[in-house]
């Protein structure tokens, strides 16, 4: 059986940092790949998508502000910075508002990447597993209430 690919959603408004992605990832990943944040948020909406990363320097929404969209949105997606500029306060801003689980550095190393991708896509399941696991906790409370209530009531 085939292992699932994971989803993974790149913003960048720079087109050759997109086809490098494409190329050195696309056979690992399921990669999507846009210069838009708009049409990134269209992705998000009509793909489930488990990474995002976004540059941080880009037109009409810098990386932060993009990611800070997305927790808002898509609160399960584990977000990625990643900008070829060393600014503090983008990366404070990224942690605080948009929740990121980390940054990198322009140019990425393909080990660096695909090791980070892969702790990314671990942490998201974490999330799904728990998430599963509160779901099934909230239907047996809702089970043994409704049995304590026909206790009372007997």
């Amino acid at each position: 059986m085939a292992e699932k690919k994971i989803n993974i959603l790149y913003v960048d408004d720079e087109i050759n940092n997109l086809i490098s992605f494409r190329a050195v990832f696309r056979m690992r990943y399921q990669v999507y790949t846009t210069l838009d944040t708009d049409e990134a948020m269209q992705i998000l909406e009509q793909n489930p998508v488990e990474i995002v990363i976004a540059d941080q320097r880009m037109p009409k929404l810098n990386g932060s502000e993009f990611l800070q969209k997305v927790v808002e949105k898509f609160p399960t997606t584990v977000r990625m910075l990643l900008t070829g500029f060393s600014d503090m306060d983008a990366v404070i801003e990224a942690v605080n508002k948009g929740k990121i689980f980390h940054y990198l550095t322009k140019p990425w190393n393909e080990d660096e990447m695909d090791r980070t991708l892969k702790r990314a896509y671990a942490i998201y399941e974490e999330g799904q597993n728990i998430k599963e696991m509160n779901d099934k906790l909230a239907v047996s409370n809702g089970q043994l209430e409704f049995l304590l209530r026909q206790k009372l009531l007997s």
